[in-house]
């Protein structure tokens, strides 16, 4: 089956959804806003919703990956931004290194797994 795919867009939850419109702006997504409760998010032509929205074992159960060029780079961009005192919940971990690549990682004010990461070519 041939796709043709232009784009890939998880949705996501919020607990608070306004607490999430600003982390996510912070961290340098784009926000379009949809409809009084959801939110697209994007960067460099990739993106995803952003829903006001909270069921626990969803937001617990959610991960996502976001590829970059520089994982380093990113990670000191993301220190220099001061998240976990500005969102009590926000949790950072620094890089690590697996077979496969680098990663940090990244729990949004709800609680939302982010990997963020760069893999060896």
């Amino acid at each position: 089956m041939e796709h043709k795919a232009k784009s890939i867009r998880p949705f996501i939850g919020a607990k608070n959804f306004g607490l999430s419109r600003n982390f996510y702006r912070e961290l340098g997504f784009q926000e379009s806003i949809v409809s009084h409760n959801m939110s697209y998010f994007k960067t460099d032509g990739f993106g995803f919703y952003l829903q006001d929205a909270y069921v626990k074992d969803w937001i617990d159960n959610s991960m996502i990956f976001l590829e970059v060029e520089d994982v380093s780079r990113y990670w000191n961009e993301l220190l220099a931004l001061n998240l976990t005192t500005k969102y009590k919940s926000v949790k950072l971990t620094p890089i690590q290194t697996h077979v496969w690549g680098r990663e940090c990682f990244i729990h949004d004010p709800s609680g939302i797994l982010w990997h963020v990461g760069e893999f060896f070519n």
